[in-house]
């Protein structure tokens, strides 16, 4: 176990107290196994934030400035990458109306998956000190992100976080929500149920989702024995479906590299919507020229004109799982926040039977 980071939950929960005196070297090399060397090493971390003070002769004391009372704290930043569309309206309102429940208010910021957005909220959390918890969305997941300092500081500060859709597998902290393996696995293992065995994918490469979703995806095919070429995939980042030439850009690669394919299956919603409105057209027929699945069954994805099937995005479960567990985190530094959700399908007109 890692003795700072029980120090800091025993500080952050109240079991440790300020002028609390600490176990001596000895004692907590007995107590975790450790070296006296190591003992000494996280003493020393915990002395540098300013957690501790040796005193010389007498022992290693918890400081008086070692917790900010923040019991009476009744507000919760949540920060998502987007506000205003697809998912996020509706995650938004019920993670708001948990936390009202519970007589928190909100405070809502988004950073449009711009990690200097993000890094300016962060900032102002921490300058302000003012909040009782973080509900945060990962940004740009999948890539290495210099504002993970800020997350960590947080923490330092006993500020729990919990990440929400996405997060970052650098830090230690909970997250709520899907298994993105398992989205990517279910719509695949969907698709060769249909008789597909030509299978392609399109995913976001900058998000942590699309790369466990098209991990699923490999899983899938691997265990049906659906060959897998290395050339299955074409990959997108944010600013690919930012305006309709990007999307257009993305479509022509498409088509290019995935034209013998008989089915796709698309990082999400959102994305596949956007592709099947240029393959209407192009003149290719959904499903009769080229078969499509979804992930997130978005209300977009039942348009007369799509009837994606898709893989069921649980929103209001998942946004009322990381608001009561925020809530939890918020009594209890100890309890384990991370869940996530499994899944199922949604069947309509997208894809078509081969066998």
């Amino acid at each position: 176990m890692d003795i700072v980071e029980d120090i800091k939950a025993k500080i952050g929960s109240g079991e440790l107290k300020p002028k609390d005196k600490i176990h001596s070297e000895n004692e907590l090399s007995e107590e975790y196994g450790l070296s006296r060397q190591t003992v000494r090493h996280s003493i020393a971390v915990l002395e540098e934030e300013g957690l501790v003070r040796k005193v010389k002769g007498s022992g290693t004391y918890v400081t008086d400035n070692a917790i900010t009372d923040r019991t009476n704290r009744k507000t919760v930043a949540v920060i998502t990458t987007y506000v205003d569309a697809y998912i996020f309206p509706k995650m938004i309102q019920y993670i708001e109306r948990v936390l009202s429940d519970a007589g928190y208010t909100v405070q809502i910021s988004f950073t449009n998956n711009r990690i200097s957005k993000e890094k300016t909220i962060l900032t102002g959390i921490i300058e302000k000190d003012e909040v009782a918890g973080v509900i945060a969305e990962a940004t740009k997941s999948h890539l290495p992100n210099p504002n993970l300092k800020y997350y960590e500081t947080l923490k330092a500060m006993h500020i729990p976080v919990v990440f929400l859709n996405s997060y970052y597998e650098e830090i230690k902290m909970p997250h709520v929500s899907i298994n993105d393996v398992l989205a990517g696995k279910l719509a695949t293992e969907y698709l060769i149920k249909m008789g597909h065995t030509k299978i392609g994918g399109v995913f976001k490469l900058d998000d942590g989702q699309g790369v466990k979703r098209y991990y699923g995806m490999l899983q899938a095919m691997e265990e049906a024995g659906v060959p897998i070429t290395g050339n299955d995939v074409i990959w997108f980042d944010t600013i690919d479906m930012k305006t309709r030439e990007n999307v257009e850009d993305v479509f022509v690669r498409i088509r290019k590299r995935l034209s013998s394919r008989t089915a796709l299956l698309i990082y999400n919603d959102e994305t596949a919507i956007k592709l099947i409105e240029l393959c209407h057209k192009s003149g290719i027929r959904i499903p009769e020229d080229l078969s499509i699945v979804g992930i997130d069954d978005s209300v977009i994805s039942t348009d007369e004109k799509s009837k994606l099937t898709s893989v069921i995005f649980p929103i209001k479960e998942v946004a009322q799982k990381a608001a009561n567990n925020m809530l939890e985190l918020i009594n209890n530094p100890k309890f384990n926040a991370t869940y996530e959700f499994d899944l199922e399908m949604v069947e309509r007109d997208s894809v078509k039977r081969m066998i």
